[in-house]
C-alpha cells in the first residue's frame, strides 16, 4: 500500500509502506538474544564473577566486607575528610559493617552536582529472635521472625544456612557461617504431610505457614551426663548449646548480643538447556549491587564524581541508621562538598542519581496480575522504572520527564539495551524502592534495575544478558557528562 506523505509533519520524511510508517512512528523493546547474540560470550562471562560473588556474599556484612576486599585490590583507600583528592582518585566509605559508599573523583567542581547510583544489599530472610533456643517433644529449634517481604510457605522445607555476627560478654565479634560448605551441617522449618495437611489446606495461602510457625529444627540427640543417675533437663537443646559453645564459645546469653540470620543454602547455578537465566537466592538486590559495584570500579576518569551507594534495610523500609530513610549518605555527600567548599544545596540540585533496584518480570504462568504493555520481560535490559508504589503511586518518587530523558539518551548513546516497566498491573499490588530516600536530598533519581522472576522468594531468576547490560547501563551513567 502506498502512504501519501504527511503534509502536516515537516519534520517526517516520506514513507511508502505501511510497515515502513509502523517502524517509523511504533516502539517494541528488542529482544537481547536476537539483536544482539554476539553478546553472548561476554555476558556469560561476566556472569560467572557475579554467581561466585552471589555465593560468599549472601549477607549485607558479607557483601560489604567481600566488595571493600575487590575495592582495595582496585586501588581504592579509605575516605579521608581532611584530604585532597584529585581526579582520578577512588574512595570508599564503610557504615558500620553493613552498608557502603565509594567514589571516583571526577574533572568537574562539585557543584555540578554528582552522578549517584544508590543499591541495597539486604534481602528477604529469617531472623533469628534475642532469646531463640528452646526444645519441645525432644526436639531442638530456634524461634525466628522473618524480615522483609516473604512468601512464608516458600520458606518451609527449604535447606538452610546460618549466618551473621555474635558479640560476646567481653566484646569479642565472632562471625558465624555454617551450612555453605560441603560437610556441613543444615537446618530447615518443617511442614505437615499431605496425609495429614487438610485443616491447614483450608487455610488462605498467606496464612498456610504463620509466622511462629517458621520454626528452625537445630537438634534432635539429648546431652548425656557421665552420671547416669543424673537427670538433664531439656536435653536436646542442652546438647545443640553444648555444640555451639564448642564451636564458637558463646552460651544462650550471647544470642541477645547476636544478629543471626537464616538463608537457603542453595548455590548459584544455571537454568535451562540454554543456561541463559541465572537461579539464586538474594538477587534482590545484590543483583543491581554487583553491577553497580563493578561499574563504579570500572570507571576512569569521570567527568563527574561518581558516589555509588550500597545500603542496608531496604526489605524493611530503609530505616535504620545503615538504611537509606538515615541521613548517613547526606553526610558523606556534605563531606564531599566540604572539601571543596561547594554550596551542598547547590551540589544536590545539579546531581542526577539512579535508584537501582529490581522490578518484577513478567511471568507467563500468571499473566493476570500484569499488564503487558507495561511491564518488563527478561532479556530485554535493565528495567527503567518511572514511578513505583502502590496502587494510586502511593510512596512514589516518581521521576520527572526531564530524569527520564537525560538517563534515556544516556543509555541510548552507548548502545545499551533497556526496557521500561510498572510493578504489576493497577491495583494488584505494587512495592517501593530507595528513589523517594534520594529524592528528599532534592537529587533528580530514577529506578533502573534487573528484571526478576520469583522475586522475594528463596530461588529467584534473572538474565544473563540482563544483568550484563545492567553493568553497561551503569557504566555509561558513571562516565556520561551529559
Amino acid at each position: 500500500m502506498i502512504i501519501k506523505k504527511l503534509e502536516h509533519r515537516k519534520d517526517l520524511i516520506a514513507v511508502t509502506t505501511v510497515k515502513e510508517l509502523q517502524k517509523k512512528l511504533t516502539w517494541e523493546f528488542p529482544h537481547i538474544g536476537k539483536d544482539a547474540a554476539t553478546e553472548k560470550e561476554a555476558a556469560f562471562a561476566y556472569c560467572e564473577g557475579y554467581k561466585e560473588f552471589l555465593n560468599e556474599a549472601k549477607t549485607e556484612r558479607e557483601f560489604t566486607a567481600k566488595a571493600v576486599e575487590i575495592l582495595q585490590k582496585a586501588g581504592y583507600v579509605p575516605f579521608d575528610a581532611g584530604k585532597k583528592y584529585q581526579p582520578g582518585d577512588k574512595v570508599y566509605f564503610v557504615n558500620r559493617d553493613k552498608a557502603l559508599l565509594m567514589s571516583t573523583f571526577g574533572t568537574a567542581p562539585l557543584e555540578k552536582g554528582v552522578r549517584l547510583n544508590a543499591a541495597h544489599i539486604d534481602s528477604p530472610r529469617l531472623d533469628l529472635k534475642p532469646n531463640p533456643v528452646y526444645e519441645k517433644n525432644e526436639l531442638a529449634y530456634f524461634k525466628t521472625h522473618y524480615y522483609g517481604g516473604i512468601r512464608k510457605y516458600q520458606w518451609v522445607t527449604t535447606p538452610l544456612a546460618m549466618h551473621g555476627v555474635i558479640i560476646k560478654k567481653n566484646g569479642e565479634a565472632v562471625k558465624v557461617c555454617l551450612g555453605e560448605n560441603p560437610g556441613e551441617p543444615q537446618f530447615c522449618v518443617t511442614d505437615l504431610l499431605p496425609h495429614l495437611g487438610a485443616k491447614q489446606n483450608e487455610r488462605k495461602l498467606s496464612d498456610g505457614i504463620r509466622g511462629e510457625e517458621l520454626n528452625i529444627v537445630i537438634g534432635s540427640l539429648p546431652f548425656v551426663s557421665k552420671d547416669e543417675q543424673e537427670e538433664v533437663k531439656d536435653a536436646v537443646k542442652l546438647n545443640a548449646l553444648a555444640i555451639l559453645n564448642d564451636m564458637y564459645g558463646i552460651t544462650e546469653h550471647d544470642f541477645m548480643r547476636a544478629e543471626i540470620e537464616f538463608v537457603p543454602a542453595v548455590k548459584a547455578v544455571d537454568i535451562g538447556f540454554d543456561r541463559g537465566l541465572i537461579g539464586a537466592y538474594g538477587q534482590d538486590d545484590k543483583v543491581c549491587a554487583y553491577t553497580a559495584l563493578t561499574a563504579e570500579i570500572d570507571t576512569q576518569s569521570p567527568y563527574y564524581t561518581t558516589v555509588t551507594v550500597l545500603a542496608d534495610k531496604e526489605e524493611i523500609g530503609s530505616y535504620g541508621n545503615t538504611g537509606l530513610n538515615s541521613d548517613f549518605v547526606l553526610h558523606y555527600l556534605e563531606d564531599l562538598a566540604a572539601l571543596e567548599n561547594a554550596n551542598i544545596r547547590t551540589m544536590l540540585r545539579n546531581t542526577t542519581a539512579l535508584s537501582s533496584d529490581v522490578n518484577g518480570a513478567f511471568d507467563p504462568t500468571f499473566p493476570n496480575v500484569y499488564e503487558a504493555r507495561n511491564s518488563c520481560f527478561v532479556n530485554k535490559g535493565p528495567c527503567l522504572t518511572k514511578y513505583t508504589g502502590a496502587r494510586g503511586k502511593s510512596g512514589s518518587n516518581d521521576a520527572s520527564a526531564e530524569t527520564m530523558a537525560k538517563v534515556i539518551s544516556i543509555m541510548d548513546e552507548a548502545k545499551v539495551f533497556w526496557q521500561i516497566g510498572e510493578l504489576g498491573a493497577v491495583d494488584e499490588g505494587g512495592g517501593g524502592t530507595v528513589a523517594l530516600y534520594v529524592a528528599s536530598m532534592d537529587v533528580d533519581v530514577v529506578d533502573l534495575g534487573v528484571p526478576i522472576i520469583s522475586m522475594h522468594s528463596p530461588f529467584e531468576l534473572s538474565s544473563k544478558f540482563d544483568v550484563y547490560y545492567t553493568y553497561k547501563a551503569f557504566a555509561a551513567f558513571l562516565s556520561s557528562a551529559k
